[in-house]
């Protein structure tokens, strides 16, 4: 046996040793001590259960949160057959038996209690995760997004480590285990390291938070869309266009990204750019784009419109009216509207809109082509 089992088997032939002159005043027949013995840890297991439920959760339902309610309702089990678990080790170990039975009772119950610990670690670190993922704080690591992938995580720690005592109860070596497991593990990594490169991004993106659902963002390619799909390998966004177009999370966390909804507030910025000829009031040419701009119903009010003259052009004085929507998903239609009153605006007024012309100057025409 190793170092552990040893530990077990001594304190199992101790807690019988620390009985024996009680046990000995109902008589000498070790059958019947063993059934004390039984009895007593039922008895502590049936106490130790009482304590936890109706008095420390009745205390802890008293607090304002809830969290220590929900561990403390999962401790009963564990404690509970943990408590039997040693008096029946003890019960076993205090009759006279062969020393295999003894290695077998040991192993057996150190099993047990393996696997009863090992499941209320997975509930509880369950628990823990929910109540982070669930708070309001945009920079935490644990998210609702990315609470599936620390779940997952955790319980295959938790039975990682739990597998190892399992094989440490049976006295089986590890070394080859381990050994394959890392050969295996590299192999796997060379294989999936593009899995793996996604896989990480996508956690450094939920982290960093670039871009949320709901987002209109532009890629370096020219791709301009709503994030409707922030995943563990993926991200996946709606175009204009009506077409979803999913990006791998190692290209989306190693490129450049716009996010038109990001800032202060979702109210983006529209650019209404005209020009009109020279010799035209400039003065009037920003009170009539001001009014068009405070006439339409999608622009905003704050911030407000803002008229720039920005060129004196080889046709024109060219102007740019900006003004402010509620979201980026309306720019085509609230530029449209403001392109179609202006215009009419301008052609009420009498303002000319200039464009290109050229006039042709013939000098001479050459006889060939004369009339005749």
């Amino acid at each position: 046996m190793d170092n552990e089992t040893e530990l077990t088997a001594d304190f199992l032939a101790g807690l019988g040793n620390g009985l024996k002159p009680y046990l000995d005043l109902i008589g000498s027949n070790l059958y019947l001590q063993a059934a004390i013995i039984f009895l007593i840890a039922l008895a502590v297991a049936k106490l130790s259960g009482f304590i936890i439920t109706r008095i420390i959760l009745r205390i802890a339902r008293k607090t304002r949160t809830s969290l220590d309610n929900q561990i403390i309702a999962i401790l009963h089990a564990p404690v509970f057959y943990t408590v039997l678990l040693i008096g029946t080790g003890a019960a076993v170990y205090w009759l006279d038996l062969a020393p295999y039975i003894h290695d077998l009772t040991v192993s057996l119950v150190a099993s047990l209690a393996i696997f009863i610990w090992a499941l209320f670690f997975i509930r509880l670190v369950r628990i823990l995760l929910k109540s982070l993922a669930y708070r309001k704080n945009n920079y935490s690591i644990i998210r609702i997004e990315t609470l599936p992938l620390f779940l997952n995580i955790s319980i295959v720690l938790i039975s990682g480590l739990a597998i190892y005592m399992l094989f440490r109860a049976w006295d089986i070596d590890m070394t080859a285990w381990l050994a394959s497991a890392g050969i295996i593990g590299i192999a796997i990594g060379f294989a999936a390291k593009d899995t793996l490169a996604n896989l990480f991004s996508g956690v450094f993106i939920m982290v960093d938070t670039p871009y949320k659902i709901g987002d209109f963002i532009v890629l370096d390619s020219g791709e301009r869309g709503a994030v409707t799909h922030i995943g563990i390998r993926s991200t996946r966004m709606l175009t204009r266009d009506d077409v979803e177009v999913t990006i791998p999370n190692s290209i989306m966390g190693n490129t450049k990204i716009i996010n038109e909804s990001g800032g202060p507030h979702k109210k983006y910025r529209i650019r209404v750019k005209v020009s009109v000829a020279y010799g035209t009031d400039t003065d009037q040419v920003r009170k009539l784009l001001m009014a068009v701009a405070l006439q339409q119903p999608g622009i905003c009010k704050i911030p407000e419109p803002r008229v720039r003259f920005r060129l004196m052009g080889d046709s024109g004085l060219h102007f740019e009216l900006l003004c402010w929507i509620d979201e980026p998903v309306l720019r085509g239609r609230s530029l449209d509207a403001m392109n179609e009153a202006v215009y009419k605006k301008f052609l009420e007024q009498g303002i000319e809109i200039p464009y290109n012309k050229q006039d042709i100057y013939i000098k001479d025409i050459p006889d060939s082509i004369k009339s005749p």
